[in-house]
């Protein structure tokens, strides 16, 4: 009878479980989350030259189809330090200055992320010249770049906030090294420090993250939202996570931050091959127009009064290369 009594009691607690789960996502349908979207969602996109230039797209001319095209005026922005500085002490910030004066003569504002982690594959993106250099002293290279850039870039008026790293505390994800608590906390405070005028955003994983390391840095927090994801074991996974469970979370950060946004909506397919190496109809199992739709509508019921879609290059490269305009012309009504 021991063994029946093990089995029963396993049974008991996989039931139990799954009824806890279940009240939970009913009480987080109903925390928060419209079940009409509201219209006031401020929208913007998040723009990697890098990632453009992979595409085999100029990137200039995306990045100028956004501003004159699509009408985007707001942007998040990635700054790699092996762009910047592939020569160590010389740093080359004439494409970031010029995307700021493109963005300035259209009145369009910038959220510049600044760092050794930034968004896109591999997310840390040293300089060639470090694979020598000691951690402690990869650290001291970063902070002498970041002083670099904030006094080289303050003066531009287009920059709305420094976005300092990017998902800095997250773990499962890119080639980085652990998070050293500390030293985050110092390339924050040294961008503080040196523009006190401008508030400071620092984000974390929407699902995987605890919110609270990056909250406690920032002035405002940035958040991921991904709604379909793809990994080797399990193939492709759906979050079926109401919009009240970022509602309610936001709501328990209140006291840390002056404001929570949506700095990374997915709008672009996450494959198990980069994007040149995958066929569209693959790429359209978790990404496509009607999947567009659905994101935004999710996202309006969110709350969130700012967020910036992740994946405009995905769409440019589809119309120019692949003849498919749908999801940029998908994207037109939002800004």
């Amino acid at each position: 009878m021991e063994p029946m009594k093990k089995i029963l009691s396993g049974i008991a607690i996989i039931i139990i479980t799954a009824i806890v789960i279940v009240g939970i996502w009913i009480l987080l349908s109903k925390q928060g989350g419209n079940r009409y979207p509201i219209t006031d969602t401020t929208f913007g996109v998040t723009f990697s030259t890098m990632y453009a230039s992979s595409l085999g797209l100029d990137w200039k001319e995306v990045y100028v189809a956004a501003l004159d095209d699509l009408e985007v005026r707001a942007f998040r922005i990635p700054v790699y330090w092996d762009e910047i500085e592939q020569e160590q002490g010389v740093v080359w910030l004439d494409d970031v200055k010029w995307m700021l004066d493109e963005a300035e003569q259209r009145d369009a504002e910038i959220i510049l992320v600044i760092g050794r982690r930034v968004p896109r594959w591999p997310e840390c993106h040293q300089p060639d010249w470090t694979s020598e250099y000691s951690e402690v002293e990869i650290q001291d290279a970063e902070i002498t770049m970041l002083e670099t850039v904030v006094f080289e870039l303050h003066e531009y008026s287009a920059i709305s906030y420094w976005q300092v790293q990017n998902e800095p505390f997250l773990t499962v994800f890119g080639e980085c090294p652990r998070p050293d608590n500390d030293f985050i906390a110092e390339t924050v405070q040294t961008v503080r420090k040196l523009d006190p005028t401008r508030k400071i955003i620092v984000t974390d994983s929407g699902e995987l993250g605890t919110w609270v390391s990056s909250a406690s840095l920032a002035d405002v927090l940035g958040i991921s939202m991904y709604r379909v994801t793809w990994n080797k074991y399990l193939g492709y996974l759906y979050y079926p996570l109401p919009p009240g469970f970022y509602t309610y979370r936001s709501g328990i950060i209140d006291s840390f931050v002056d404001d929570v946004i949506v700095t990374e909506l997915q709008v672009e397919p996450w494959v198990s091959d980069g994007i040149l190496d995958t066929t569209l109809t693959e790429q359209y199992r978790s990404m496509n127009v009607d999947r567009f739709r659905s994101n935004i509508d999710y996202v309006r019921r969110t709350d969130f009064s700012e967020v910036y879609l992740w994946g405009i290059e995905w769409w440019y490269w589809l119309k120019e290369f692949q003849n498919e305009d749908g999801m940029w012309e998908a994207s037109r009504s939002l800004f």
